[in-house]
């Protein structure tokens, strides 16, 4: 089963490129963030015509998450837990049936936290605090879980380009990393980091200063699996070349493909 997370940064704007790519991926599973739409305006006919169901959690003009899925979605919940005030679309887990037993996914735009000097930081860490306590009950029923999303974090030196330039950013500050870290401390496993220790493997580029063009790039869209996921890891992969596409998102998709058959 391949599961993919993209942050599309605005579904209407990039439909085109979503169809495209999602015909040459051809994910079973698709977690996508910012799409910056309510559910109605969705454009959800040009991607159930390739086969998916669709669920939405969309907010106008900002933040927003969708879950596409080839299989039935057995269950969905919007929001995350642990703070009724908090009114952002940002969190979407689904429950799907295979073969085997079920899948949960957890598609998740984690918040910038910029200016850290402002209240965006420390309501960044408390959704951090949220999610550590999520995943924390999630792991306990030992089934396969999977946390796609953008996480607005930057784990290591290594996924940045140029780690100096970052230091004082929220996306990196050392307390934003320690959350991270405590995320992995739970048992999770950071897919990519399974399979390769190689620098450079950039999720996002900025639009500006010829990032792109550059390989500026930062790793900020990451897939963390429990136990029971990670031990059924084939590969991943990042599709960055959607990065050069007309128009394109700052983000580009990332992948894993899980051996459910041996469950």
């Amino acid at each position: 089963m391949r599961i993919a997370t993209w942050n599309v940064n605005s579904v209407r704007q990039r439909i085109d490129h979503l169809v495209t790519w999602l015909g040459d991926c051809a994910p079973d599973i698709v977690c996508l963030q910012e799409i910056k739409c309510v559910d109605e305006a969705f454009p959800r006919e040009a991607i159930e015509a390739l086969g998916y169901n669709v669920v939405t959690h969309g907010q106008k003009t900002f933040n927003g998450v969708a879950l596409l899925s080839k299989l039935p979605l057995d269950e969905t919940t919007p929001r995350l837990a642990g703070d009724d005030e908090d009114v952002h679309a940002r969190f979407l887990e689904g429950v799907v049936t295979h073969k085997h037993g079920v899948l949960r996914v957890a598609c998740l735009y984690l918040p910038n936290g910029n200016p850290p000097e402002t209240e965006k930081y420390p309501y960044k860490l408390k959704w951090m605090s949220r999610l550590l306590e999520y995943s924390r009950e999630r792991l306990k029923t030992e089934e396969p879980l999977v946390l796609a999303g953008d996480f607005n974090v930057i784990p290591k030196a290594e996924d940045v380009h140029n780690p100096a330039a970052w230091v004082n950013d929220a996306l990196f500050r050392p307390t934003t990393r320690e959350s991270f870290q405590s995320l992995l401390g739970l048992g999770l496993t950071d897919a990519l980091r399974a399979v390769t220790d190689a620098p450079g493997q950039y999720t996002f580029w900025d639009y500006q200063a010829g990032a792109w063009q550059k390989n500026h790039g930062l790793r900020i869209d990451h897939l963390l699996l429990s136990p029971q996921a990670s031990d059924r890891l084939i590969d991943v992969g990042i599709d960055s070349y959607v990065r050069a596409w007309e128009k394109p998102s700052d983000h580009v998709p990332v992948w894993i493909d899980l051996d459910l058959e041996a469950a």
